[in-house]
C-alpha cells in the first residue's frame, strides 16, 4: 500500500510538473510567430485553464506535501504579468475625475440580427446605448437590413451628433462611430480581409486631438456546429470525437491566425506612427490577451480593463466560447477607471466594453 501510495505521489508530482511547464508555455505563447507556427500561437486561450490546474495543484500539496506547492508557485511567479492580465483585481480605485469621458465599444451583431426598434418593441441594443451615457460609442458588426435602416440607428443615436459608418464588404459588415465631439477625419486601415477591417478617427475632445482607431480584427468564424462538437469533447472525451473534433476546430482558429497577425501588424504601424499622442485603440480583435495580434498592438499602450478592471472579464458570450476579445488599449499619457464588460444586456453575442478615460494630471 505504502509502495503505491509512492508511485501515485511520484504520478500526480510529473503531471504537476508538465501543467506549471504548459502554463509557462502559453503565458509566453504571444512572442510566438503565427505565420509560421499559427498552431503554436494559439495556445494563450487555454492559459486560463492551466492557471485554474495549477491552483488546485497548489491547494493539494497545500493539504498533502506542502514542499511540492513550490512548483506551481513558481510557475505562476515567473508570469505574474499574464496572471494580472488574465484576472486583474483592482478593488482600490479613484473616482473618475470630472473631466474625463466615458467610452464604449460594443460589437452589436447587427443589431440583433436586423431587430427593428418600435416604441412599442424597442431594439434592446439601441436602448442600451442610448442609456449609456456613453461620450463616444465604437461599433463593430453595424450591418443593416429590412427592417433596420441606418438612419433609424441615427435618429435613435439623435443625442450624438458627430457619426461615422464605414462600409466593409460590400455592406456585408461596417464600423460605426458615435461621438459628442467633433469627428475631424476618418482613415480606413488597408489592409487585407474579405469581411473585417479597421478605422483611424481623429476626434477632437475639448482642447486635445485623439486618435481613435475601431477595429473588427479576422473572425475565426466559429458556428454553432462548432459549439456542438466543442461540448460533445467535454462530455464526451472519446479520443476518437476529441482528436476529430479538435482537428476540425484547430483548423479554424490556425486559418485566421496568419491574417490576423498580418492586420495587428498594419495596426501597430499606424500607432508607432503616433498621428496625435493621445490614442485609443479599440474593438473586437476576435483574440485573447494571450495572443500575437494583442501583444503587438499593445506595445507601447495599456490595457484599460487591466489597468483598472475586475475579473476575467469574458466579452464573448456565445457558442459556449468564453473568452475576453473585446479590448480597449490606451496610450501612456491617458488614464482609464471602473473598467468594464458590461454583462446587463444579452443581445448581442459581444458584451460591451467600456470605462472613463482621462488625461493624467502633469506633476
Amino acid at each position: 500500500m505504502k509502495y503505491i501510495g509512492k508511485v501515485l505521489g511520484w504520478l500526480l508530482f510529473g503531471i504537476n510538473v508538465l501543467c506549471a511547464l504548459i502554463m509557462l508555455f502559453c503565458a509566453y505563447s504571444p512572442y510566438i510567430d503565427p505565420i509560421r507556427y499559427p498552431l503554436l500561437s494559439c495556445c494563450g486561450l487555454a492559459f486560463p485553464i492551466m492557471l485554474a490546474i495549477n491552483l488546485l495543484f497548489l491547494l493539494f500539496w497545500l493539504i498533502i506535501y506542502r514542499r511540492y506547492t513550490l512548483i506551481s508557485l513558481a510557475a505562476m511567479l515567473c508570469c505574474i504579468q499574464a496572471i494580472w492580465t488574465c484576472c486583474p483585481l483592482n478593488f482600490f480605485q479613484k473616482e473618475a475625475p470630472e473631466e474625463s469621458i466615458k467610452f464604449l465599444s460594443y460589437n452589436v451583431m447587427a443589431f440583433n440580427m436586423d431587430k427593428p426598434h418600435t416604441k412599442e418593441n424597442p431594439n434592446e441594443i439601441l436602448t442600451y446605448l442610448q442609456n449609456s451615457n456613453a461620450d463616444i460609442i465604437c461599433l463593430q458588426e453595424y450591418i443593416t437590413g429590412a427592417n433596420l435602416k441606418r438612419k433609424e440607428i441615427d435618429n435613435a443615436l439623435s443625442a450624438y451628433p458627430y457619426r461615422h459608418f464605414y462600409k466593409i464588404a460590400n455592406g456585408l459588415n461596417g464600423l460605426g462611430c458615435y461621438s459628442r465631439f467633433p469627428i475631424l477625419s476618418a482613415t480606413p486601415v488597408p489592409y487585407s480581409s474579405k469581411a473585417n477591417g479597421s478605422i483611424v478617427y481623429k476626434i477632437k475632445i475639448k482642447n486635445d486631438t485623439v486618435t481613435v482607431i475601431n477595429n473588427h480584427l479576422e473572425s475565426n468564424k466559429l458556428t454553432l456546429d462548432d459549439r456542438t462538437i466543442y461540448m460533445e469533447m467535454i462530455k464526451d472525451p472519446e479520443a476518437d470525437k476529441v482528436k476529430e473534433g479538435s482537428k476540425k476546430l484547430l483548423s479554424k482558429l490556425v486559418d485566421a491566425v496568419p491574417i490576423r497577425a498580418a492586420q495587428a501588424d498594419t495596426i501597430a504601424q499606424i500607432i508607432r506612427n503616433r498621428i496625435t499622442p493621445s490614442i485609443i485603440v479599440c474593438g473586437d480583435f476576435n483574440t485573447s490577451p494571450f495572443s500575437y495580434a494583442h501583444r503587438i498592438i499593445s506595445k507601447g499602450l495599456n490595457d484599460a480593463f487591466t489597468q483598472s478592471g475586475r475579473g476575467f472579464g469574458v466579452s464573448y458570450n456565445k457558442n459556449g466560447f468564453f473568452f475576453r476579445i473585446d479590448h480597449i488599449l490606451i496610450s501612456p499619457d491617458l488614464q482609464s477607471y471602473q473598467c468594464i464588460v458590461d454583462k446587463s444586456t444579452k443581445h448581442s453575442d459581444h458584451y460591451p466594453i467600456w470605462c472613463y478615460i482621462s488625461k493624467k494630471s502633469l506633476k
